[in-house]
């Protein structure tokens, strides 16, 4: 009997592949980047005027646009009706540049093409005329890892390229780049995106796939985000594949971070000094799948909030935290015991990469964040040692600290003196 044969997967079933938010919605025109607007009208002007160099290099931090960039560039420059700053998008070549198929634009990844002999590949490739398009161009992500040898193996190549080639470098680390390298390229500074414009964008995503979205949660992922774009993207991709609301509960749930009023709540025990209060707050949040390390970026934050706060009043900018909830915070607190828990809070941070016990370091925090009234240091010491061993008053010792070092008087050495004990003959 003969076997049957497995029925074959439908065509319609892969051309319906899932594509993520970050790819759906990659920018195709100069006009679509977002944040970038200096760089995008830079080499719209240069396209415009027939002024577009044989080498680029973009750097920034991750997904600020610099490999979209690319992408729309080498549109621009091989469109059937470019060169041009405004591609049609509709033609052969834009559709198959968009999806990372073209043949004359080759896209590598630095890091896995990063040796001498991918670099010699390259340069006798360089020779050939491209296939179709009026240009062949590399676009090299994360240029930076490539070798020394491979970078001076691409010098010479990259001062006098053979006609209708165009190299397209992006990086993340600029300073790793040989300065022979930089020389020879049209350097673009692509800086991080500010968190409004990531959340306006986040919310026209949402309305465009028919989804709910709270306005807090929208704020909070692109916090988060800290000015990439495509994270941000990629939160949202995932906070919808829930397949309900995004709400500020689903976004802490997914991050493993408290919310804000768990956070306020432990900085008012710990202003209060009340350790008891701070270290429950902080057990709670702990057993509801709260992160140690999470939480301690978030006490950073709430920190540095109330330190911007003290310094520039309700309206500093940059505040990630609503405002009438640091100044019912400050009320107890002065700016000297603000920073003196960043402080803490920083080393904290610090140590915490290479310990095994998170949470040990975070309560210890919280812990010396209660008592710092208690902890001496070095002008608690100095008052000490001008007191005859009992702590100065706060006002004398900050008067004194503000001028010279006091010179003890005569009087005062000798009783220092008869306090010391013999050395041991």
């Amino acid at each position: 009997m003969a076997k049957k044969k497995p029925e074959v997967e439908p065509q319609e079933a892969v051309a319906a592949e899932y594509t993520v938010v970050a790819r759906r919605y990659r920018p195709q025109q100069f006009e679509e980047l977002i944040g970038q607007e200096s760089s995008a009208q830079a080499l719209m002007n240069a396209l415009s005027g027939g002024r577009v160099a044989h080498a680029y290099l973009f750097t920034g931090a991750r997904g600020v646009g610099k490999t979209s960039t690319a992408r729309i560039l080498a549109k621009a420059l091989n469109c059937e009706k470019g060169p041009t700053p405004h591609p049609c998008d509709s033609c052969a070549i834009c559709r198959s540049i968009a999806t990372g198929e073209d043949v004359d634009v080759l896209e590598i990844d630095g890091a896995s093409n990063r040796g001498i002999d991918e670099v010699r590949e390259l340069r006798a490739n360089v020779q050939f005329r491209p296939s179709r398009g009026r240009f062949k161009i590399y676009i090299i992500d994360e240029v930076h890892m490539l070798t020394t040898p491979a970078f001076n193996a691409l010098l010479k190549t990259l001062e006098e390229p053979p006609a209708g080639v165009k190299f397209i470098f992006a990086t993340t680390e600029v300073n790793k780049i040989p300065v022979t390298i930089l020389s020879r390229c049209q350097r673009f500074d692509f800086g991080t995106i500010r968190t409004e414009r990531i959340a306006a964008h986040l919310k026209s995503i949402v309305q465009k796939e028919n989804r709910e979205a709270d306005d807090g949660a929208i704020a909070l992922i692109a916090r988060r985000a800290a000015g990439s774009m495509r994270d941000g993207e990629s939160l949202l991709d995932q906070l919808l594949s829930f397949g309900e609301p995004v709400t500020p509960e689903l976004v802490h749930k997914l991050l493993g971070t408290a919310a804000a009023e768990r956070i306020a709540a432990i900085a008012q025990a710990v202003l209060r000094r009340e350790p008891r209060v701070a270290l429950e707050a902080i057990s709670e949040s702990l057993a509801e799948g709260v992160q140690a390390g999470e939480l301690l970026d978030q006490m950073i934050e709430f920190w540095r909030d109330m330190m911007l706060v003290q310094s520039c009043g309700p309206e500093a900018p940059g505040l990630t935290n609503p405002t009438s909830t640091l100044q019912s915070v400050l009320s107890t607190a002065n700016l000297d015991a603000v920073l003196a828990g960043l402080d803490i809070l920083a080393g904290t941070k610090s140590r915490l990469k290479f310990s095994t016990f998170p949470r040990l370091l975070v309560e210890m925090a919280v812990v010396r964040l209660a008592r710092l009234d208690q902890i001496l240091g070095v002008g608690d010491i100095w008052g000490m040692l001008q007191s005859g061993g009992t702590p100065m008053p706060a006002a004398e010792r900050l008067a004194t600290s503000i001028g010279s070092t006091p010179t003890a008087t005569e009087a005062e050495k000798k009783k220092r003196l008869s306090r010391s004990p013999a050395p041991n003959l």
